[in-house]
């Protein structure tokens, strides 16, 4: 054979040896229909078994996340309850203190200054914190409004008075605050033509 014709077979996969490019002892004889079917049903059966067990996995995996979420829900439940109850215990000896029936209201209104302190300390450690509304304007999303009144000193539709404060956790609202938002100045009657 010359070169060129054997470069020829080698472009179009060709070796020579038959006209599909494989010899005569590598055809498979033709599978009869019995064979297909049992091979079909192995491979059925390898499939099945196989969904079995990631179904298994999937199912384990969900138990095992759920799990871990319940987990860290309590611990995060016990943490926040832990510094609760530092601020119950002083505040319960701020009511317990009273010396011979007499109660000392300097006394009593210096501890619960200092359980309020500790109560925003703890708060603050959780991001928890309050945010300012007197004078801004009215905003729907993060106010709550009440009432509305008359100044002269708050532009119509901006925050008069905060009647109890808004807290933010991050940046994220946790709670609005409750406000009077301005109308604007009392408005003068008008003189009446005479």
């Amino acid at each position: 054979m010359s070169q060129e014709s054997n470069m020829d077979e080698k472009k179009n996969g060709s070796d020579g040896a038959g006209t599909n490019g494989q010899g005569a002892e590598h055809e498979l004889p033709p599978a009869s229909p019995e064979d297909r079917a049992a091979a079909l049903e192995i491979e059925r059966d390898e499939m099945k078994d196989r969904m079995l067990r990631v179904a298994a996995d999937f199912e384990n995996w969900k138990k095992r996340a759920r799990k871990e979420q319940t987990d860290a829900v309590a611990s995060a439940r016990e943490s926040v309850l832990r510094d609760v109850l530092e601020v119950v215990d002083n505040l319960e000896r701020a009511a317990g203190a009273q010396a011979n029936g007499v109660v000392d209201g300097a006394a009593v209104m210096k501890g619960v200054s200092l359980v309020l302190r500790l109560f925003q300390q703890k708060l603050e450690r959780y991001e928890v914190k309050p945010f300012e509304v007197t004078g801004q304007p009215f905003d729907p999303r993060v106010h709550e409004a009440v009432s509305r009144v008359e100044s002269a000193d708050v532009p119509s539709g901006a925050v008069a008075a905060e009647l109890q404060k808004g807290y933010r956790i991050g940046e994220r609202l946790l709670r609005p605050a409750l406000v009077s938002v301005s109308t604007g100045p009392k408005s003068q009657p008008k003189p009446s033509e005479g």
